[in-house]
């Protein structure tokens, strides 16, 4: 990885690239809503790898191509999008920034990207569906409570949301190391070891007491309303998710939708091979940022494997450790659709809410465009597998 600087990141003109966000993130909130963004499981090698994994394959660039004009558009999962680029769904949204999942969704429809909400999402699914009308996905728990999965559902096609995507990977939590040092819960409990950590960041602290309650409205029960429960994300999986999930479950899941419908956490051939069997319509390629099983491979690592496992039967989306328009597109030369991303854009949510999502998607757009340019393609699909080496 490349030596990194201190330039004193200090506001969001100082940001050039999603790791400058990610030091003005740290900056503005408080420990334990930082690390459970940039937190993952155990000894955190498997978050580490998932970008790292790009420095393996160098790009090869073709010169004297007359790459004026560019088209970065892709068509991913029946939707045009301006960019080969999806804003993965993430949780808790407005515990970072007051915004939240209103400020990521304006964004997306901004540049025309697709743009998914999780379960655990912090505005109701009925609220984006009503407000925002670009291509959007619901990331859809599968609960042990029966009757909440089939509400999920109805709500997603009211709000005609355009696909589901179903998690794969979190029929137990993983060890987030970080998120039980800092005391982690969602509300958070204001204890005595973490109370001075919200106190030293006021705007946070008076945007969350003052601002609309924080809730989360797609899944909490009248009771966790009503009782103020309070749960640490691993709770929350290893108690409401169902570890029983299997694909019977998964093929009834996709029928009862009806529509587009994606698996979100395939990481072997096996899987993938069987997700295209069943007639998925998308699979992403995720290891949940390296939130679940520490030491299992990156998506990257994975990615050439699963492309020609599943050999055009659906679409192969790269979900994981991007941080750069270079990252694009290593992994569209190596086969993905399109890929996706979560902490690439949660970490300007929480440094400056939907500007800062602005900006950060800005400048991933710039350097997508400018390697294209540099590499001598024009369009997306000039992208093959000849313009790629691996070490």
């Amino acid at each position: 990885m490349s030596k990194k600087f201190d330039y004193g990141i200090r506001r969001l003109a100082d940001c050039q690239n999603i790791e400058d966000f990610r030091e003005l993130a740290r900056r503005k909130l408080p420990f334990p809503v930082y690390h459970y963004i940039d937190g993952a499981a155990d000894d955190e090698v498997t978050k580490d790898r998932n970008t790292v994994a790009f420095d393996d394959v160098d790009l090869v660039p073709n010169v004297l191509a007359g790459a004026e004009k560019v088209d970065a558009s892709v068509t991913v999962m029946g939707r045009k999008t301006t960019l080969p680029l999806m804003l993965s769904p993430t949780a808790l949204q407005r515990l970072f920034h007051w915004q939240g999942e209103r400020a990521v969704a304006a964004v997306a429809e901004k540049f025309g990207l697709w743009f998914g909400i999780s379960s655990l999402a912090s505005v109701s699914i009925e609220e984006i569906g009503a407000r925002f009308k670009g291509p959007k996905m619901l990331q859809y728990y599968y609960h042990k409570d029966k009757g909440l999965n089939a509400a999920l559902l109805e709500k997603a096609r009211a709000a005609n949301f355009d696909a589901v995507t179903l998690t794969v990977d979190t029929i137990v939590s993983g060890n987030r190391e970080r998120c039980k040092r800092t005391g982690f819960t969602t509300p958070p409990r204001f204890t005595p070891a973490s109370a001075l950590s919200y106190a030293i960041k006021p705007r946070w602290a008076l945007d969350y007491i003052f601002r609309e309650k924080f809730e989360l409205p797609n899944v909490a029960s009248p009771e966790d309303l009503a009782n103020n429960v309070s749960l640490s994300v691993q709770d929350y999986f290893n108690t409401r998710l169902d570890p029983s999930m299997g694909w019977k479950d998964a093929e009834q899941l996709r029928n009862d939708w009806g529509g587009t419908f994606c698996l979100k956490g395939i990481m072997s051939v096996e899987d993938a091979r069987r997700a295209a069997d069943m007639g998925c319509d998308a699979i992403m390629v995720s290891n949940h940022g390296g939130r679940q099983l520490d030491g299992s491979r990156s998506p990257f690592d994975q990615l050439d494997a699963i492309v020609q496992a599943v050999g055009g039967r659906c679409e192969v989306i790269l979900d994981g450790g991007v941080r750069r328009g270079t990252h694009v597109l290593k992994a569209l030369a190596t086969g993905a659709t399109a890929v996706s991303g979560g902490r690439l854009y949660l970490y300007a949510l929480a440094a400056a809410g939907e500007a800062g999502v602005d900006r950060a998607i800005t400048l991933l757009e710039e350097e997508i465009i400018r390697a294209m340019k540099l590499m001598g393609v024009t369009r997306i699909d000039q992208l093959t597998p000849d313009k790629i080496v691996r070490r």
